[in-house]
């Protein structure tokens, strides 16, 4: 199946923004609550309110509104490439209790599969973050050098055309 790159990216980062609000709460929801007592039997403090913090709850606004604008077949593409990404992500996770050569019952895999797919989800968040740092680090040398290569020296001469070598070409 050929899907068009570009008009999709943001509706996919919504739906796989929702596709993981969706887990995270159902993960919360499916944990058995454990009563904690404190050191005179007291239950602990609240440290914070229930719920996701204002700004989950307003990417998770901001991508349902995305997701309301989205035609039909925008949808069913979302969904598909969110099927795969689970399927991916689950036959990882079984690879990943064989690697560690446990022998769990299905409660602890269950919780290993789970724990595994929460600990991925940071490192991935991570690497994108690495990944856009980076980024943000180049772009201006990278705009820097297209300034030079399109800049017009005189009126009426075209743009200089000729690619100049990337820093980076030499690896």
């Amino acid at each position: 199946m050929k899907i068009a790159c570009g008009k999709i990216g943001q509706p996919c980062k919504l739906f796989v923004g929702l596709a993981a609000f969706a887990l995270c709460c159902a993960y919360a929801q499916a944990q058995p609550q454990q009563q904690h007592r404190g050191p005179a039997g007291r239950p602990p403090p609240m440290a914070a309110p229930h719920g996701p913090p204002p700004d989950a709850r307003q990417n998770f606004r901001r991508n349902a509104d995305l997701w309301m604008q989205m035609t039909p077949e925008q949808r069913n593409v979302m969904r598909q490439r969110e099927n795969m990404r689970r399927q991916i992500i689950t036959r990882e996770a079984d690879a990943a209790v064989r690697d560690s050569g446990l022998q769990l019952n299905p409660q602890e895999r269950a919780r290993f599969e789970s724990r595994y797919i929460q600990e991925r989800r940071k490192v991935e968040q991570s690497l994108r973050q690495q990944i856009q740092t980076e980024r943000q680090k180049e772009i201006p040398s990278l705009i820097q050098q297209l300034r030079k290569e399109f800049q017009i020296d005189e009126p009426g001469k075209s743009p200089v055309t000729k690619p100049a070598a990337s820093p980076k070409s030499g690896k």
